[in-house]
């Protein structure tokens, strides 16, 4: 059985992977596509020179600020994901450790 639940939770750790991937990626697409919309929306408008680079300027520091955001919120999770491996991984061991306590040794005689 040991083996079929190592299979199975090596399983569910890939589909969690892709997930995160999954989600990652779209969250970049939505954010440069943000980006690319804002910019071209400032530049087609009917503004003056300087209220365009005003407007521009703002733009650009509220997507860096949430640019940040994101990216600390990545930072989060793979330390989070980080943690719970290491905790599986000790898991692991000390369920190992307790089985082979628990088995009989064999003696040479």
């Amino acid at each position: 059985m040991l083996i079929k639940d190592l299979l199975e939770s090596k399983k569910r750790e890939k589909e969690k992977a892709e997930k995160r991937k999954t989600t990652k990626n779209a969250a970049i697409g939505a954010g440069v596509g943000t980006a690319v919309g804002l910019a071209a929306g400032m530049l087609l408008a009917p503004k003056s020179g300087k209220e365009t680079r005003k407007d521009i300027s703002e733009n650009a520091k509220k997507t860096a600020d949430k640019v940040s955001e994101g990216s600390k919120k990545v930072v989060d999770n793979v330390k989070h994901s980080v943690n719970d491996v290491k905790e599986k991984i000790s898991k692991a061991k000390s369920k190992k450790n307790c089985e082979t306590e628990d088995s009989p040794k064999e003696t040479k005689e």
